[in-house]
């Protein structure tokens, strides 16, 4: 099981998503919940695409990391 990175983002209506290591790998939705799901749902279906497709599943490789700045 791989495990992607995903940034999340607010927006004038809720939340957005998208996955670095999946470009074109998106989801929003009202709630951080609701984005987070829809989110889970989108990989599934990104990479059942890109196996259908014979594509090569990219291995997660996106870092994540906060800095605090005075």
């Amino acid at each position: 099981m791989m495990r992607y990175a995903v940034l999340f983002e607010k927006t004038a209506t809720g939340y957005s998503a998208h996955v670095p290591d999946l470009p074109g790998c998106v989801a929003a939705g009202a709630t951080m919940e609701e984005t987070a799901e829809l989110m889970r749902k989108a990989i599934q279906m990104h990479l059942a695409g890109m196996r259908e497709d014979g594509d090569p599943i990219p291995e997660p490789s996106t870092i994540v990391e906060y800095i605090t700045a005075a």
